[in-house]
């Protein structure tokens, strides 16, 4: 048995009993030590919704049994994107997960985002010596603030509202870092601008901030329909990155790469990681992430070893 947490219409969350199957082929059982608290999430959290949803996509954990054709071992620490991740135990696609190098501390790792913005900045043009604006600097943002950090940028601003993660990027790399009213009347100002706010204000700010040719690249998640200005898209001639990635493959070789930069000390994902909670304060959790306390970047749900 495995105890898995599910959110519930009319409640926020419960811990649940279910049945844990063995591996299939291509498979592996992952003990689950740590996993993050996605904002992509905080919607249903917010309104959930009429039927059980299994929540829970950034795990890090030890492999404790294996399938047929499968290169991991037991005793492995890996990560990667797997649902139902918030969970004690979770059985995970072998091809969906990387290793954690030894040099990393699992408690410290979180594959999944970080390969998602390097994904991103992977599918966004950055030219030697580029202005770049990040717009919005939760852990995404600063995240990427840490990537451009050691890029041909010629300069990174960072725009968020929040005095705190203003700081945060600034701590992280960035070389300026503003709120979105100091950006005043500024219009086409960067050559790329980073949007990492999944809001419609992060839209309309980096619309308006990028360029004449410029590249405008989507890294926030938006979880509700957007209004885009197509008119001043069209007009400026810009380049459009949808920076999401949904290809699995894709994803799993970004988590890998991350994870060695971070092996490198080319980034410090670890140090973003600012709340901690146990497997049983997941609403506490959310409701963290909702209400952004002062200091407040990414928090994390953390299992007991066994």
């Amino acid at each position: 048995m495995v105890k898995g947490f599910e959110l519930l219409s009319g409640s926020h969350g419960e811990l649940l009993d279910r049945d844990l199957p063995a591996p299939d082929r291509g498979q592996v059982v992952i003990a689950v030590r740590m996993s993050g608290v996605c904002a992509s999430e905080l919607y249903d959290w917010i309104q959930p919704p009429p039927q059980m949803v299994p929540v829970g996509h950034e795990p890090v954990g030890e492999v404790v049994a294996v399938g047929a054709d499968v290169a991991f071992c037991i005793g492995d620490w890996v990560t990667g994107r797997v649902l139902r991740a918030f969970a004690s135990h979770v059985v995970a696609e072998a091809s969906d997960l990387a290793l954690v190098p030894s040099k990393l501390r699992p408690n410290e790792v979180l594959g999944e985002p970080v390969g998602c913005v390097v994904e991103g900045l992977r599918r966004t043009r950055v030219g030697e010596g580029a202005r770049i604006a990040v717009i919005g600097t939760g852990f995404m943002g600063l995240v990427m603030v840490q990537l451009l950090a050691h890029s041909l940028a010629g300069n990174v601003t960072a725009v968020d509202p929040r005095a705190d993660a203003r700081g945060a990027a600034l701590d992280n790399g960035a070389d300026a870092a503003h709120s979105p009213d100091e950006m005043g009347d500024a219009t086409d100002k960067f050559d790329v601008v980073i949007e990492a706010t999944g809001a419609q204000s992060g839209i309309d700010l980096s619309t308006r901030l990028v360029r004449p040719h410029g590249t405008l690249s989507i890294l926030g998640y938006h979880r509700t329909p957007r209004v885009v200005d197509m008119q001043q898209w069209n007009y400026k001639a810009l380049d459009v990155v949808n920076a999401h990635v949904r290809d699995r493959r894709l994803l799993r070789d970004a988590v890998a790469i991350g994870l060695n930069l971070a092996a490198q000390g080319r980034i410090d994902p670890g140090r973003l990681i600012t709340h901690r909670f146990a497997c049983d304060e997941i609403d506490e959790a959310f409701a963290t992430l909702r209400d952004k306390p002062d200091g407040f970047i990414k928090a994390v749900i953390d299992y007991p070893m066994e």
